[in-house]
């Protein structure tokens, strides 16, 4: 069967021009399309028809040929459908904008206005912030001063001198994207000239050379919460560089150090120190003062005999949690110390205590010399 003449098929004389083009084929498109006749073979067959017609009329070089050499051509691989393979690849006509008016966003083509000013977004800004482990616990605000980029004050951001406004880009037409052919694939690329956001500043604002951003130092108060750990990321919304041509700002991000601490060692929301204690009161007993994070005092009972190594727990003397009202344990550990620099009364003692002293003081002394005689009897 022969092909219908594609001037016909659109209803339109050859002296149509784009716009007419497109305003024909999308009154067809909007009655033949299959979503909206499921089943209808004829009605699948017009669209068809009407899609390949357009695919040629709408594309500069092929409407020539057309023109020329009428089907013919087409024929022989000389492109004319382009492979259309149903519904898609459409071979160099933009059709996207067309479906948008029924379907919506036609393959994920059209970018909307917000997508355009996410292009123009600011950068997110990185602070690293470093507090001792007593401002971990109880939590502090902060003044922190850096550079960054504000909206322009004489344009408000969008990039023009006062009294005028940004115009439509005259390469992407306003998409933001433009399209190029390449073998049988069309590829979409971000606009070149506009960087996607679809407009041109054709009066740049003097105060910030058209971008609608300043550098500056700014200065904010930051709230660091209790409990905060070491490597903490904190975001701070809208805080970042400001966007350009009215994009919106990027974000701030505290990175927390926490200073190690002389006394303190942490572990997630507990406490871990050492105490040394004497040989004597490690045998003895006693009771010993021990400083805690909030900056008060604890008392520890230290029972006779205890052993070198000793841990005790105190609960709640930890560092908080974040975002809760509880705490963690703060756990000291006993290290006993060996008296060094005995005057000769401390001998004397000594020695006399060594000469008193029987296995039951000593346990696993006691436990160690009996495990190495059965080793030596072997």
């Amino acid at each position: 069967m022969a092909k219908r003449d594609y001037y016909e098929v659109l209803g339109v004389n050859k002296n149509a021009n784009p716009e007419e083009l497109k305003s024909a084929y999308r009154k067809l498109a909007v009655k033949y399309h299959p979503d909206k006749n499921p089943g209808d073979k004829t009605a699948e067959d017009k669209f068809k028809e009407a899609s390949e017609a357009y695919g040629v009329l709408s594309d500069k070089s092929k409407k020539e040929n057309y023109d020329n050499f009428g089907h013919a051509a087409f024929e022989n691989g000389g492109g004319g459908q382009g492979g259309f393979g149903g519904f898609g690849g459409f071979s160099g006509a933009d059709f996207s904008d067309i479906f948008e008016d029924f379907f919506g966003d036609f393959g994920g083509n059209r970018r909307s206005s917000r997508s355009r000013s996410s292009n123009n977004r600011g950068s997110d800004l990185r602070y690293d912030l470093s507090i001792s482990l007593e401002e971990a616990y109880s939590g502090k605000k902060q003044n922190i001063q850096f550079s960054t980029s504000e909206k322009c004050i004489t344009c408000k951001g969008n990039g023009s001198k006062p009294g005028y406004n940004p115009e439509r880009c005259t390469y992407c037409g306003g998409n933001g994207r433009v399209r190029s052919n390449q073998g049988f694939f069309t590829v979409q690329q971000t606009c070149p000239q506009c960087s996607g956001s679809g407009e041109e500043i054709t009066n740049p604002c003097t105060g910030c050379n058209g971008q609608g951003i300043k550098q500056a130092s700014k200065k904010i108060s930051v709230t660091i919460p209790k409990g905060v750990d070491d490597g903490t990321r904190i975001r701070l919304a809208g805080k970042g560089e400001a966007g350009k041509k009215g994009g919106s700002n990027g974000d701030l991000y505290l990175f927390i150090n926490v200073k190690s601490h002389e006394l303190f060692k942490r572990s997630d929301v507990n406490l871990f120190f050492e105490i040394p204690i004497s040989m004597a009161d490690a045998a003895l007993g006693t009771t010993i003062e021990i400083p805690t994070i909030d900056g008060k005092k604890g008392k520890i009972k230290i029972p006779d005999g205890t052993q070198d190594g000793k841990q005790f727990r105190l609960k709640g003397k930890g560092m908080p949690f974040m975002n809760r009202g509880d705490y963690g344990d703060l756990y000291v550990q006993v290290k006993t110390e060996i008296s060094v620099n005995l005057n000769k009364e401390q001998k004397e003692l000594l020695e006399k205590f060594r000469q008193i002293e029987n296995e039951k003081s000593n346990p696993s002394i006691r436990k160690f010399f009996q495990k190495a005689k059965s080793f030596w009897k072997n």
